[in-house]
């Protein structure tokens, strides 16, 4: 089993900053974990990939290139996503999401609200 729990999500001005963390646990997070990835989710659309990283590669939605960043802390479990010059338009329920052993697993989301 593997456990996502994400926080550091909340209200900001347009322009501010804010840093994700989603922490692993369970009995099957580990060196298994290959890929971990960000979605995001606003209201009445679909999630979509925010960016991801599997071992040296990360990988970016066009929307957040230069402006976000996915790091991985393996020693703690916990991957983040530094994300700086926020927009309204970022808005939405950000969610981690673990690939291990074939197996999907996602947290249960956390909240950006950006004010214009």
């Amino acid at each position: 089993q593997v456990q996502l729990v994400e926080s550091g999500g909340g209200l900001v001005q347009a322009g501010e900053s804010l840093k994700l963390s989603c922490l692993g646990s369970g009995s099957d997070f580990g060196s298994n974990v290959m890929v971990m990835g960000w979605y995001r989710q606003a209201p009445g659309k679909q999630r979509e990939l925010v960016a991801q990283n599997g071992g040296s590669v990360s990988h970016y939605a066009d929307f957040a290139m230069g402006r976000f960043t996915i790091s991985r802390d393996h020693a703690r479990n916990v991957l983040y996503l530094q994300m700086n010059g926020l927009k309204s338009e970022d808005t939405g329920v950000y969610y981690c999401k673990a690939l291990a052993d074939g197996r999907t697993y996602w947290g249960q989301g956390t909240q950006v609200t950006v004010s214009s």
